[in-house]
C-alpha cells in the first residue's frame, strides 16, 4: 500500500490538497480513485480540465500544471479517522510543501481540510483574504466526496472561481 500520494513539482498553477487518501487511493497509488469520489468530474465540469481524467492519470496532470498532496498521507475509510496528532504534524509538513514548491493556488478540497491547515475557526469558499504561505493563494472548496451534501452544480460554480486566480498575474 502506497502512503504518499503526492503529484508535486515547482511553479505548479494548482496544487490540489485533500485530507488524506481513501482506502482504495491507498492501494491503488492514484488520488481520487474511489468510484464514488466526483473530482475528476468536477475538474472537468468547471473547465480546468478539457475531459473527464481517470484516477490513474493523476501525473499527467503535472503537465497542466497541476499537483496533488493531502494533508496527512494516512489512508482512512473515512476523513474523521485522522488524529490531532495526524493533523499537527500534516500540517507542518504541507506549510513546507507549499512553501518549497511555490504554486500560484493552494486548493483545499473541503473546508475542513483548509481549517485544519490554517488554524481558523471559519473560513468562506474561494480565494482566502490572507494567504498562510507569502506568494501562495489560499483556495478553498468543498469536498469532491460523495457524501457531500452540495449540489454538484453549487460545487462546479465554486471550483469555476478558481481560474480568473490563475490568469492573475497579481496573485502572486
Amino acid at each position: 500500500m502506497s502512503e504518499n500520494l503526492d503529484k508535486l513539482q515547482k511553479n505548479l498553477d494548482i496544487m490540489f490538497i485533500g485530507f488524506n487518501p481513501s482506502l482504495v487511493s491507498g492501494e491503488v497509488g492514484h488520488n481520487y480513485a474511489n468510484k464514488h469520489n466526483r473530482f475528476w468530474k468536477i475538474l472537468f465540469l468547471a473547465d480546468l480540465t478539457e475531459r473527464i481524467y481517470r484516477p490513474e492519470e493523476d501525473g499527467d496532470l503535472l503537465q497542466k500544471g497541476f499537483g496533488f498532496t493531502n494533508i496527512v498521507s494516512r489512508p482512512t475509510r473515512a476523513a474523521d479517522e485522522i488524529t490531532q496528532e495526524e493533523y499537527r504534524e500534516g500540517r507542518e509538513i504541507l506549510k513546507q510543501k507549499i512553501a518549497y514548491y511555490k504554486p500560484k493556488v493552494a486548493f483545499f478540497v473541503g473546508k475542513g481540510v483548509y481549517l485544519q491547515y490554517s488554524q481558523h475557526k471559519k473560513a468562506g469558499w474561494g480565494k482566502q483574504r490572507m494567504s498562510v504561505i507569502e506568494g501562495v493563494t489560499d483556495f478553498v472548496a468543498p469536498s469532491s466526496s460523495g457524501l457531500v451534501r452540495m449540489k454538484l452544480e453549487d460545487i462546479v460554480e465554486i471550483y469555476k472561481g478558481v481560474i480568473p486566480l490563475l490568469n492573475d498575474k497579481e496573485i502572486r
